[in-house]
This record gives structure tokens, sequence and C-alpha cells, in this order.
């Protein structure tokens, strides 16, 4: 029987039921947790970070957009967005070069769908920001310093 998870809730009425189903295992694995790249995030710095990706190289430039403030007031919570205008964009990662874990987060998408994404980073001090896009099969970055006046990193 292949119950989705909608069905038991609006069935059931709510978070009890669908709590005591989890808690038996009835609803399978999430097949997206299959895509964590663990590696990536353990790299300590930009060329074994790309390394880890698969890259070769340093990535040519592309039509990508960084949005964020140049001066982020509080580290702990630095809105960054990247959206990219490759045809085909298959994944978008943005790193934050002077952070001790770099890769902030990645983000694969579905064939036509809308590359556009928004997250909010901890920066512990003044850094560039650097979107890396898969397109197409190739990769392309774009860079962002972003100066932080008050650390997120307990500074």
């Amino acid at each position: 029987m292949n119950v989705s998870r909608r069905t038991v809730v609006k069935a059931g009425g709510g978070a009890a039921l669908y709590s005591a189903l989890a808690s038996i295992g009835f609803f399978a694995a999430n097949p997206a947790m299959a895509s964590w790249k663990k590696d990536w995030f353990d790299a300590k710095n930009v060329p074994d970070t790309l390394k880890a990706m698969g890259i070769a190289g340093t990535p040519g430039a592309g039509d990508i957009a960084i949005t964020s403030p140049d001066i982020a007031e509080n580290g702990a919570v630095v809105p960054v967005g990247i959206a990219s205008k490759l045809p085909k964009t298959e994944m978008i990662a943005l790193l934050v070069e002077k952070n001790p874990a770099m890769m902030a987060g990645f983000y694969e998408f579905a064939p036509d769908s809308l590359p556009d994404v928004s997250m909010r980073v901890k920066m512990g001090q003044s850094s560039d920001v650097i979107a890396i896009v898969k397109a197409d099969g190739k990769f392309f970055m774009a860079k962002k310093e972003i100066k932080v006046t008050l650390g997120g990193c307990g500074g």
C-alpha cells in the first residue's frame, strides 16, 4: 500500500497519528537524503572543496547573480541569494570562504525549474561568498565580498 504523508495527515487529522506511524517505521526513508555530500561540507578551503565537487581547475564566469548586503551588521544572520540565468542549471552551491565549514549549502534542481535560492548564513568575519553553479554539465562561479561588522561565530 502506497500512502503519502498528506493522505495520512488529512485522514488522521493531525500530528499524533503521523507521529505514531512514523515511530513504527510506516513511512519509507526520504530518497532526497541520499544526495548528502559529506565530503563537500568537510573541505576546509576553496581548492579542496572544488576537488571534492569533482571540479578540475577554476570554474569560468557565468550569468550568476549574488544578492546580499555589502556590509552585514550582524554576522549571525546574513541574507544571501543566488540566481542563475544559465540554461539547464542543475545545481547551485554557496561557499563562505573564511568560515570553518566553507560549504553553506547546495541545491539540486529538476529540469525546467527556476534556479533561484535564498538563505541566511552565519559569517564569523568579513569574507568572500562564492556561488558555484552546474549548468548543462559545466561548472561556473561568481564571487562577492561581504563585510561583517559584528561576527556571528562568537565575535
